[in-house]
């Protein structure tokens, strides 16, 4: 019977005692053989489980739920569970009673997780499963437990049926119940908090130069000159883009957190993409001389999505003109997803299958311990120079982590490291593609 294992896990048990101390005859877990791959030890589980059983008796309790209550699973086993976990709701209810387990609704079979306390305060993530089926011999056909399990004068007391009662099959034989740590959710609230934030400050500063503008505009129109009004107007035009901008960053976090970004893949030109972002720059009052482009020979079709390419280029160039110095640089070559190099016999006959577009400057560049958190929604580091501006001058923070979001949905990968002649260097490797069928 290779397929059959015995455990000392699965032998029956000791029986334990009910609340008056007499024996239940219950063995909580399974006799004899069982499959290969159904034996999983509590202790291996990532979150916190405890499993009571049909007169709510805990059976399991494993490392990662004492870690969460701080309680040793050995006092603990053998003890009631609404005693071990007094879990408390969000207006200081005992959850047990108003949920009320053992005698609620017969037809339930979980709770989705919820967020509850216990009694010095620790917050807990808690849902529960219930196993139900036929009630083991022992009880007397109660369909519940014992009278007096939950104490005299309980709500838990309600639904007592009573002796002589045929046992049903929907009877709860286990309550399963999963704990775990609100850290990461806490975390997920600091962000949302942040983001918030973080938005209602950069939308109030242009709007309110929009408005104020604006107002006096119409209030005062007859007493400005031509070249005030146009300034006027300028200042109002350069705040609404700025505003369309942070819209436009905030629909793209959420598309890409929510895996929703869409590529629509066409035939691009890289270094032409380049040149243009360039020309743009030197157009909006950048010294021409200040920006170079280096394109090397042997490039491989790319089919990628030309909006998407834009702004990746768009954001770093802008970055290294804010955040560097010197000449920006974009170089761009062929390049391997394996990062083999290009022309050597590696994995076949090393022929390029992705394009490579570096952005340096000749700044202070970003130290390596510091670089992996650029990436980052919101890092309020310092990159280069002591500067805490975010990528544009509305300071969002979501630049770098947009564009990682842009290249990942591309298939490609970014990084960043130190320029060869000094200063940050942005690399992005996006894979060549194929025609959108």
């Amino acid at each position: 019977m290779d397929e059959l294992i015995a455990s000392g896990a699965a032998s029956p048990t000791p029986n334990r005692e009910t609340a008056d101390g007499r024996d239940s005859g219950i063995s909580p877990l399974p006799e004899g053989p069982v499959p290969i791959g159904s034996l999983i030890f509590a202790d291996e589980l990532p979150d916190g489980v405890v499993v009571a059983d049909e007169v709510g008796r805990i059976i399991v309790f494993n490392r990662v739920a004492a870690r969460l209550t701080g309680l040793d699973p050995a006092e603990v086993i053998g003890k009631f569970v609404f005693d071990v976990l007094p879990l408390r709701d969000d207006d200081g209810r005992d959850w047990w009673v108003y949920v009320d387990p053992y005698h609620g609704l017969p037809t339930r079979t979980r709770h989705p997780e919820r967020s509850l306390y216990l009694l010095d305060g620790t917050e807990v993530l808690v849902s529960v499963g219930y196993v139900r089926g036929p009630r083991a011999r022992g009880y007397g056909g109660r369909a519940a437990p014992p009278r007096g399990v939950w104490g005299d004068g309980s709500p838990h007391e309600r639904g007592g049926s009573g002796g002589g009662r045929p046992p049903r099959d929907n009877t709860v034989r286990r309550l399963v119940i999963s704990l775990r740590g609100a850290e990461q959710r806490e975390r997920l609230e600091r962000s949302r908090a942040e983001l918030v934030s973080t938005v209602a400050h950069e939308l109030r500063s242009p709007l309110t130069s929009v408005k104020g503008f604006t107002a006096t505009l119409l209030n005062k129109w007859g007493r400005f000159t031509d070249d005030q009004k146009r300034v006027m107007l300028e200042t109002v035009n350069a705040d609404a883009d700025r505003v369309t901008r942070l819209i436009t960053e905030l629909l793209d976090v959420s598309r890409i957190e929510s895996g929703r970004m869409e590529v629509h893949r066409q035939l691009v030109d890289l270094p032409d993409r380049a040149r243009k972002i360039i020309a743009g720059r030197v157009a909006a009052g950048e010294a021409e001389d200040r920006f170079r482009l280096e394109v090397h020979s042997g490039l491989p079709e790319t089919w990628l999505d030309a909006d998407k390419i834009d702004q990746i280029l768009g954001n770093l160039v802008e970055n290294a003109v804010r955040h560097g110095a010197g000449i920006v640089t974009v170089v761009v070559e062929p390049a391997r997803m394996d990062g083999a190099a290009v022309g050597t016999p590696a994995g076949g006959l090393g022929a390029p299958d992705a394009a490579a577009v570096s952005v340096r400057d000749q700044g202070e560049g970003i130290s390596p311990e510091v670089a992996p958190r650029v990436f980052r929604r919101f890092w309020a580091g310092k990159p280069r120079g002591g500067s805490r501006r975010g990528m544009h001058g509305g300071g969002t923070g979501l630049g770098l982590y947009i564009v990682k979001g842009l290249v990942e949905a591309h298939g490609g990968t970014i990084g960043v490291r130190c320029a060869p002649g000094g200063g940050a260097e942005f690399r992005f490797i996006v894979p060549a593609g194929a025609a959108a069928a």
